[in-house]
């Protein structure tokens, strides 16, 4: 018996247990990484051009996000909002696909619209370019979510047992 107090997970207090992540989880992490520099590149003249130009919402903003995309305040919010989302939907195995899914599914339809309307969305500014990567990027998203499902752990394995239900606890990692 050792004399150092160890924690209840049967390591000792210096040994932090690592967090175990699937790759659902690191998909819609990434995502949400994507979606918050896209917003936040939005706000930065470095990155848009004809930054005065920009509105708060509708097809009358002229900005461009890297002189291709249309850009408005609004989108540029919701980009870092759903950007936001996927860095704390990335902690859990289960909201990081349903994360994928339903802000994939959005942006898609919402690319779709932009693309479809006539003469400019009514919220949004819309140009072929920026309905395309909307639509894009929901597409990538729902992937992630349908094909970095498949590699969930077991559930024994999520609690850290073998095949057998043996525990790894205190075994080298």
């Amino acid at each position: 018996m050792s004399s150092q107090p160890m924690s209840s997970t049967g390591h000792h207090w210096w040994q932090a247990a690592r967090r175990r992540t699937t790759a659902v989880q690191q998909g819609a992490t990434a995502m949400g990484w994507v979606l918050l520099l896209l917003g936040v590149a939005g706000f930065l003249p470095l990155f848009t051009s004809n930054f005065s130009g920009m509105a708060f919402a509708g097809p009358d903003s002229t900005a461009e996000l890297f002189g291709v995309f249309s850009v408005s305040v609004l989108s540029n919010l919701v980009f870092l909002a759903f950007g936001v989302l996927g860095l704390f939907m990335g902690w859990g195995a289960v909201v990081s696909r349903r994360y994928l899914i339903v802000v994939g599914a959005l942006l898609a339809l919402l690319g779709l619209y932009g693309l479809i309307a006539t003469g400019g969305a009514d919220f949004m500014p819309a140009n072929a370019a920026a309905g395309w990567l909307h639509v894009g990027l929901g597409l990538v998203m729902i992937a992630f979510a349908f094909v970095l499902h498949r590699k969930l752990p077991k559930e024994s394995e999520a609690r850290g047992e073998g095949a057998f239900g043996e525990t790894n606890r205190g075994a080298a990692r």
